[in-house]
């Protein structure tokens, strides 16, 4: 077997290396590479390994560049240090992932998986659309905080301690782990674009909750659920019916 590491932090590509040696000392590993650059310019002059090891953040810019610059035909494990819950999303097709520091029996996992599968090389042909999406969500900023003016006072409420946003009639607010209702300018469409999709998630045309406001998840008529959220013991609060497909995604990244 022959694996490529690109992974531009000398200890962790050592470290890498060392693991995979130990998983079977035979393995060939052809290059360490450094950059989107140099990774375009091996992969032009020579023949694909059969497994490939990619840091998302290099030395000139993300890996995902290299997609953009050249044709991968070959399973890619990237090693990240990025948060679990973000990369989840990015788990498609081929794609996996090692979280720094990596541990040696996930490591042998992630590989053992590729090998237990039928090998051909078509199926690792990425979309271009699958890196667009992975490479817009790790360069996006969302938004970490709302300005409130009570009063005459102004007060700051970082996005984390804010567990549900809620509609009545035309006006928005913000409910707080302090268990305080602000009224914010924005509508729940516009928070749509602003927050983080894997923190928040509009269950119906009333309420956008935040992953650590759920308290319990209750089946509902209809094929719908009912949700008890932090500071709102008196209201029914239901997952729309065509929500709940999406819901039960995101519940599990």
């Amino acid at each position: 077997m022959t694996c490529l590491i690109i992974e531009d932090e000398k200890i962790a590509a050592e470290r890498l290396k060392e693991l995979v040696l130990k998983y079977d000392n035979k393995t060939e590993i052809p290059a360490i590479i450094q950059s989107v650059k140099n990774a375009v310019d091996w992969f032009s002059k020579n023949a694909p390994p059969d497994l490939i090891f990619m840091d998302i953040q290099l030395a000139d810019g993300l890996s995902f560049e290299i997609f953009e610059k050249t044709v991968i035909t070959a399973p890619v494990i990237f090693t990240t240090a990025f948060e679990e819950y973000t990369l989840k999303a990015f788990k498609v097709n081929s794609i996996d992932y090692l979280l720094k520091p990596i541990d040696y029996d996930d490591l042998k996992n992630a590989i053992e998986k590729f090998k237990g599968s039928p090998f051909n090389r078509d199926i690792y042909r990425y979309p271009q659309q699958v890196f667009d999406r992975m490479l817009k969500s790790f360069t996006k900023e969302y938004k970490n905080k709302f300005v409130i003016k009570v009063g005459e006072h102004i007060r700051i409420i970082p996005v984390e301690e804010v567990c549900y946003f809620y509609s009545v009639e035309k006006a928005t607010f913000l409910q707080t782990t302090g268990n305080r209702s602000y009224a914010i300018a924005h509508s729940l469409d516009q928070l749509g674009d602003l927050l983080d999709p894997a923190a928040f998630f509009r269950i119906n045309r009333q309420y956008m909750i935040s992953f650590s406001s759920i308290k319990d998840i209750v089946q509902y008529s209809g094929s719908r659920l009912r949700l008890k959220i932090l500071h709102n013991e008196d209201k029914e609060i239901i997952v729309s019916r065509e929500k709940v497909q999406d819901f039960r995604k995101w519940l599990e990244q």
